[in-house]
């Protein structure tokens, strides 16, 4: 059965059709208000973005979705889980803190913002979800202690997952940096010898110490791993690297499998906001925006974070790609853009494999507000 996804474009002639007005419209006719109860405590899970990252999405746009929430009586709170790499965003002060300078204070979004997994990622729950690889998924606690959640998520590119939208929000940010481990072990990273030039970059990023120099070449230690993937985005000879073929449809079940268990036993109460604007190559986890691959599109809301992701893809996909990103081919109108920029991960997996596990429907009616 098709599940309908609510889409607003981005043109404008009047005050009524404004993004914020068309955001606070998306709520209503996809009708979030249905999911929340009176006093329910509500997760509006975001994506603060890494600092130097300017592709998050606005938060004056988050406001128009907090006051949507009070006034159907519900008490939202904005939240993320911290990162399992180094940055800006590994403990909860100094994710608070980048949150806070990328706009999100209270004055702006008229809520609070709550770390959800706690001050070092240690405020964990488990959720037994028996499926295909994981009988139980890590969960930050203050998600899984929520009522209900308004899942808002920046779709874009991903070096591993093809592209990141409402599943990837789900299962990577809503997971403790445990629960990101578990999703990335199946992509350690292995060092290519013949193209080693013994720089050290990856050294100095790798934040459990896996990586090291033994004389001119760089190791990675498997055991001490965390599969974050750094190494690979710094190395200058592109000598670390992953087995695509084999190790990327496994990561993407994994990851498919965590977004299953960041919604269990919130079924009926979960909305989720697709955000199709700056459409960067990269997730907003790195410390910079690359230009955008496609021109903006526009946003779109459902209750089902499939058909929306499906949705999002091809729109995506029905664009022309843009000359001078980082688009290695696949410009013309109809092609996959995702396969364009990384062309080695087939990013539908997620798609296909959320299905078969009743994450959601692949088959959408778009309807256009």
């Amino acid at each position: 059965m098709a599940s309908k996804v609510y889409f607003a474009d981005l043109r404008a002639k009047n005050p009524h059709e404004s993004k914020i007005s068309k955001i606070q419209k998306l709520f209503d006719e996809a009708g979030f208000v249905e999911l929340l109860g009176a006093e329910d405590l509500t997760a509006i899970k975001i994506h603060f973005g890494e600092y130097g990252n300017d592709g998050y999405i606005n938060p004056v746009f988050v406001r128009q979705v907090v006051d949507k929430v009070r006034t159907a009586g519900a008490k939202p709170f904005i939240t993320d889980t911290n990162t399992l790499y180094s940055g800006s965003r590994h403990n909860a002060v100094d994710h608070l803190t980048t949150a806070i300078e990328h706009g999100f204070d209270y004055s702006v979004v008229r809520a609070p913002l709550i770390i959800s997994d706690g001050l070092r990622s240690q405020n964990i729950s488990e959720v037994e979800i028996n499926q295909n690889h994981f009988k139980s998924v890590k969960i930050g606690s203050d998600i899984v202690a929520a009522d209900s959640m308004i899942v808002m998520s920046h779709f874009k590119g991903h070096i591993v997952a093809g592209f990141g939208g409402s599943i990837k929000n789900l299962a990577m940010g809503c997971a403790p940096a445990a629960g990101k481990k578990d999703q990335h072990f199946p992509t350690s990273p292995q060092v290519n010898e013949e193209l080693c030039i013994g720089c050290g970059k990856c050294v100095e990023i790798c934040p459990t110490g896996a990586a090291a120099l033994e004389g001119e070449l760089s190791r990675i230690e498997v055991e001490a791993c965390v599969s974050c993937g750094q190494c690979m985005e710094v190395c200058p000879a592109g000598a670390i690297d992953i087995d695509w073929e084999h190790d990327i449809p496994i990561f993407l079940e994994y990851m498919t499998e965590y977004a299953r268990g960041a919604v269990k036993g919130k079924e009926g109460r979960v909305g989720y906001i697709n955000f199709l604007l700056k459409i960067t190559p990269d997730c907003d986890c790195v410390p910079w925006s690359d230009a955008p691959i496609v021109p903006d599109i526009g946003i779109l809301a459902s209750k089902d974070p499939v058909a929306l992701d499906q949705a999002s893809y091809d729109l995506v996909n029905r664009q022309k790609g843009l000359v001078g990103s980082a688009l290695q081919c696949n410009h013309e109108t109809g092609a996959d853009k995702f396969k364009g920029t990384w062309p080695r991960v087939d990013g539908t997996h997620q798609l296909e494999y959320a299905k078969k596990i009743g994450l959601g429907s692949r088959e959408y009616e778009l309807i256009e507000i």
